[in-house]
C-alpha cells in the first residue's frame, strides 16, 4: 500500500491532472450569483478579484486613474502596478466564464511548473510538495487571486539560477514585483551565484521593458499620474491592519501597537543573519533554505496579508518540510501548520474554533511564524559538509 502511494505521488501525470480539476472545481462557485461586502451594500459577481484585474485594462486604455474606486463595476481597489492591468488585456478580450478558469489555470499550473522545475528534488518529494499545500493553492484559486503566481515565479527564478540561466532569471522575480511589491524579496537568491553582472544586467533590461509596456496604451503623463497615484495608494493602504502578520500576531496576543516599519526592520535583520555564511553561497541546501525563508517572510511580515496569501508561506513549509530531519520538532511544526494555517479556514474545521480561537489570536499565521524561525535556525547551524542525498531532476 505503501508503495503503491508513493508512485501515485511520483506519477506527474496524476498530480497535473489533480491539479487542473481543482483549478477548474474552484471557478465553477464563483461564476454563479453575486454577493455583498457589506451589509445592505451593492451586489457584485463573486469573481470580484478577477473582475477588478480585468477593468484595470480598460481604465488604462480609457486613459482613467487605476487606484480609485469603480463601485458600479466591483468592489474594493486595484493595488498593482499598470505593468499588471497590460497583462490583463490578454484576459479582457475573453468572456469570463472562459478567462476565470484560464486564470485559476494559469496560477496552478506556474505553481506546478516551477516545483518540477527545482534541481536535486526526486519527482515524490515535488509531488509531495504540490499535494501539501494544494488546500492553500484552493483558497487563494477560489478568490482568484494572483498570490499561486507569485509563488510559481518565485521558485522559477529560483530554479533558473541553478541552472545557470541568469539572463532569463530575472524575468520570472521581476515580474512578480510588478504584480505586487513584496516579490521584490526573491532577489535575495542573486546574491548567491556568480556572474552577478550578468544578472544586474539583464534585471535592469527587463525592468526597462515592462515598464514601458503600459507606454502601447498610455502617454508620458498619464503614466506619471498613475505613478503618483499607486504611490499614494500604496501610502494611505499602509495604515489600514495588521493582517494575519507578526504584526497581527503580536497585537492579538499582547495588545501591542506595533510600529509596523520597525518590525519590518527586526524581520530584514532576521532574515539577514544567516547570509554571513559567505563560504556556503554555493551550497544547494542553503541556498534552498533561503528560498523557504523568502516564501514565508514575504507573508508574515505583510501588515496586508490575508488566508489566500498564504499559499507563499505553505510552500515556504512544505520546501523545508520535506528536506528536514524528521524529528519531532519538526513534525510537530508542520502538523500544526497543516491544522491551523491550511485546514483552520475551510469547513473541515470547526467553525466555533475558528471563529472563537483561530481568528482573533491569528493562529492560521502562528506556526508559520514559529517554522520561520526555525528555518533560519536550520540555515545558520547547516554544515558545510552537509549534503542533500536527492536525485537530481
Amino acid at each position: 500500500m505503501k508503495e503503491k502511494i508513493k508512485t501515485l505521488v511520483s506519477n506527474r501525470k496524476v498530480i497535473i491532472a489533480i491539479y487542473v480539476v481543482f483549478a477548474l472545481a474552484s471557478s465553477i462557485p464563483a461564476l454563479k450569483g453575486t454577493k455583498t461586502y457589506v451589509e445592505g451594500g451593492a451586489e457584485y459577481k463573486r469573481y470580484n478579484n478577477y473582475v477588478i484585474f480585468e477593468k484595470s485594462f480598460d481604465h488604462l486604455k480609457n486613459g482613467q486613474d487605476l487606484y480609485v474606486l469603480y463601485p458600479e463595476e466591483h468592489w474594493d481597489l486595484y493595488k498593482y502596478t499598470p505593468t499588471f492591468s497590460v497583462f490583463f488585456g490578454l484576459f479582457s478580450i475573453l468572456p469570463d466564464w472562459l478567462g476565470v478558469n484560464l486564470w485559476n489555470l494559469l496560477n496552478a499550473l506556474v505553481l506546478l511548473a516551477a516545483v518540477y522545475y527545482l534541481p536535486r528534488l526526486n519527482d515524490y518529494q515535488k509531488g509531495l510538495v504540490l499535494l501539501i499545500i494544494l488546500l492553500e493553492l484552493t483558497t487563494s484559486m477560489q478568490n482568484h487571486q494572483s498570490n499561486a503566481l507569485i509563488t510559481g515565479l518565485i521558485i522559477l527564478s529560483f530554479g533558473l539560477l541553478e541552472r545557470n540561466k541568469h539572463i532569463w532569471a530575472a524575468l520570472p522575480v521581476l515580474f512578480s514585483v510588478f504584480i505586487k511589491l513584496f516579490g521584490i524579496v526573491g532577489f535575495a537568491l542573486f546574491l548567491f551565484y556568480p556572474q552577478k553582472w550578468k544578472s544586474a544586467l539583464s534585471t535592469m533590461g527587463w525592468t526597462v521593458f515592462l515598464i514601458l509596456l503600459p507606454f502601447l496604451f498610455i502617454g508620458p503623463d498619464q503614466y506619471a499620474k498613475l505613478y503618483h497615484s499607486f504611490m499614494n495608494m500604496l501610502k494611505n493602504d499602509h495604515d489600514a491592519s495588521y493582517g494575519i502578520s507578526v504584526m497581527g500576531w503580536l497585537n492579538s496576543w499582547f495588545s501591542l501597537d506595533v510600529k509596523k516599519n520597525l518590525v519590518v526592520g527586526i524581520g530584514v535583520l532576521i532574515f539577514l543573519l544567516p547570509f554571513y555564511k559567505i563560504k556556503q553561497y554555493k551550497d544547494f541546501m542553503f541556498k534552498y533554505l533561503i528560498l523557504s525563508s523568502i516564501l514565508i517572510w514575504i507573508v508574515i511580515f505583510n501588515h496586508k496579508a490575508e488566508s489566500p496569501t498564504f499559499i507563499l508561506a505553505m510552500t515556504g513549509v512544505a520546501l523545508w518540510f520535506i528536506m528536514s530531519k524528521k524529528n519531532a520538532l519538526n513534525i510537530t511544526l508542520f502538523v500544526a501548520a497543516m491544522i491551523l494555517t491550511s485546514v483552520s479556514p475551510t469547513d473541515l474545521f470547526p467553525r466555533s474554533l475558528r471563529e472563537s480561537i483561530v481568528n482573533p489570536y491569528v493562529l492560521k499565521a502562528f506556526p508559520i511564524i514559529l517554522i520561520w524561525v526555525k528555518i533560519i535556525y536550520d540555515t545558520i547551524r547547516l554544515k558545510e559538509t552537509e549534503t542533500v542525498s536527492t536525485q537530481t531532476a
